[in-house]
C-alpha cells in the first residue's frame, strides 16, 4: 500500500494485520482520485471509517487543505496516526475515535469531500449518508465504496447519485449536487 501521487509519492502505507481492515487496492484508489481529480485542491476532506488513513492521506498528498479521519477501532487510528506521520501531514489532519453515526450527529464541520468505505453488508452506508449529507458544502462529493452488489439510493438529500462504478467485486457510487457537476 502506498500514496500514489501528489507530495507524499511514492510513501509506503503501514496496515494491520488480519481481516480487521480492508485497505482499498491500488486499482480502486486510482479511480477514486481520477473521479475527483479536479475536487481537492483546499478541500475539507472527512475519511470516514478510515481504517489506515490511505483515502484521506492520498486526499492531503494531492493537496486537500484538511481531512479528518473518524473511525471507532483505537487500533487502526494508531496505524492512521502512524502513516499521517510518516507522510508529514500531522499539522493537516485531525484523528478521532468514534463510531461513525455518533460522529456525524455530533460533529460541526462542513466537508467539501468525504470518503466513505465502511464494513461490507452491514447497512452502514444507508444510515450514515443521510447524516452526513448536512454536513456537506454546495460542491461537495461524496464517495462511497461498498459490495458490488449494493445498489444505493438515487437522491440523498440534495445529493444525486452521479454514477456507480464497478471494479471487480468493488462498487464506487459517487454523489454530487446536480449543479455542481
Amino acid at each position: 500500500m502506498r500514496v500514489i501521487t501528489g507530495t507524499a509519492r511514492g510513501r509506503k502505507l503501514t496496515a494491520l494485520e488480519g481481516d480487521s481492515v480492508r485497505p482499498t487496492s491500488d486499482m480502486v484508489k486510482e479511480a477514486i482520485f481520477s473521479i475527483i481529480q479536479f475536487d481537492i485542491e483546499g478541500a475539507m476532506v472527512l475519511d470516514l471509517f478510515s481504517g489506515t488513513g490511505q483515502l484521506g492521506i492520498e486526499a492531503v498528498s494531492r493537496g486537500a487543505k484538511e481531512c479528518r479521519f473518524v473511525d471507532s477501532s483505537a487500533d487502526s487510528l494508531r496505524c492512521t496516526r502512524d502513516n499521517i506521520a510518516a507522510c508529514g501531514f500531522n499539522g493537516k489532519c485531525t484523528v478521532t475515535q468514534a463510531d461513525s453515526i455518533d460522529f456525524l450527529r455530533q460533529v460541526r464541520i462542513t466537508f467539501d469531500i468525504a470518503l466513505l468505505d465502511p464494513p461490507y453488508n452491514k447497512g452502514i452506508l444507508e444510515k450514515a449518508l443521510p447524516l452526513l449529507v448536512p454536513h456537506m458544502s454546495e460542491r461537495g462529493i461524496i464517495v462511497c465504496e461498498h459490495e458490488r452488489e449494493l445498489t444505493l439510493s438515487d437522491e440523498i438529500g440534495a445529493f444525486r447519485k452521479a454514477k456507480t462504478y464497478r471494479y471487480g467485486k468493488i462498487g464506487l457510487t459517487v454523489y454530487r449536487i446536480p449543479d455542481s457537476e
